[in-house]
């Protein structure tokens, strides 16, 4: 209940949240991946590894075109390594900046290299935006046909888009996030992050829909209902209006009190796996885990402190609007 009673704090907090992250990604960007803008990884690591200097020195005088670039890492083993990031190359400039790059330090060794076309890179970010927009799209048809028919105080379609302006919330926490590492820690987005945030959208919806489930439930239970019949041209036509027994603020706080150790527990127990994931998973996955952390962090936030006190407060000002027209 505390949630309803204090909602204009909880949504300051959440403007605030939103508005910062939209800063930080517009500021700071992105920094995308080769999946999405096309090029090279190399993944050179050793046992004794070289200064960055002279790593880029190497990568400097093999002359390719466009720029490139080289960050100090650690590879699977926790063996000291450099990635560099550069255009496509051929068979021919792959041989040679592998000879280069080995000889620099003891124990020198490619451990990874990846390379992706253009055209392929293009391919894959117009996909993940498709995808994002189909996940949310059928979300939103969802919410609206499981909560069609309540219709007091608000509509269907309202619980449907709070649940969307929700998300919008729980996206844009691992997005500023990694916008951030990536200009002060060179983290890049791939197809990695965008599955994380598939991931996001999935998990954070599922507790909004929790919470607002138990909102409809109680609803039915704390409502009576008023049929009127009018026949007009021979048809029949039925009426129902619903009134509720409780105040609307008093139906939605018990939802939420409600569904609260569950939402807490299920974001815990989820969080013990995604940090173990970081902690002990691959230099690969620790991004993903990253993000689905900071996900998850403010799914449980927003489905709590943001989705519930938010439909009261819209269906409030539903009300005083009513009350003017009068």
């Amino acid at each position: 209940m505390f949630a309803i009673t204090y909602r204009k704090i909880f949504l300051l907090i959440a403007a605030f949240i939103m508005v910062g992250s939209v800063v930080i990604v517009g500021v700071l960007g992105l920094k995308l991946g080769i999946d999405f803008t096309g090029g090279s990884l190399t993944e050179v690591s050793y046992q004794v590894a070289p200064e960055k200097d002279q790593v880029e020195s190497a990568v400097a005088e093999q002359n390719f075109d466009g720029s490139s670039s080289v960050r100090a890492s650690e590879d699977e083993a926790g063996r000291s390594a450099y990635l560099i990031r550069t255009q496509d190359l051929t068979e021919e400039q792959h041989d040679a900046l592998t000879k280069s790059l080995t000889s620099l330090g003891e124990g020198g060794e490619i451990t990874r290299f990846t390379s992706i076309g253009p055209v392929i890179g293009q391919e894959l970010k117009d996909k993940a935006v498709w995808a994002i927009f189909g996940v949310v799209s059928v979300i939103i048809l969802y919410v609206a046909f499981a909560f069609s028919g309540i219709g007091t105080p608000v509509s269907s379609w309202t619980y449907g888009g709070i649940t969307i302006f929700v998300l919008i919330h729980d996206v844009l926490v691992p997005t500023a996030l990694i916008s951030t590492l990536g200009h002060f820690a060179g983290v890049e987005v791939d197809v990695l992050f965008v599955m994380a945030i598939l991931a996001v959208l999935g998990y954070s919806v599922n507790d909004t829909i929790v919470v607002f489930d138990r909102v409809r439930e109680n609803l039915i239970l704390n409502r009576t209902e008023k049929r009127t019949k009018k026949v007009e041209a021979g048809v029949t036509h039925e009426t129902v209006v619903y009134n509720l027994t409780k105040p609307y603020e008093e139906i939605v706080g018990s939802a939420v009190s409600e569904t609260m150790s569950r939402s807490i527990n299920t974001s815990m127990t989820t969080l013990i796996a995604l940090l173990a994931l970081y902690i002990f998973g691959g230099a690969a996955t620790q991004i993903f885990a990253l993000v689905m952390i900071a996900g998850v962090v403010a799914g449980t936030y927003s489905s709590i402190c943001i989705a519930s006190p938010l439909v009261v407060a819209y269906a409030k000002w539903q009300d005083e609007k009513k009350a003017v027209a009068k």
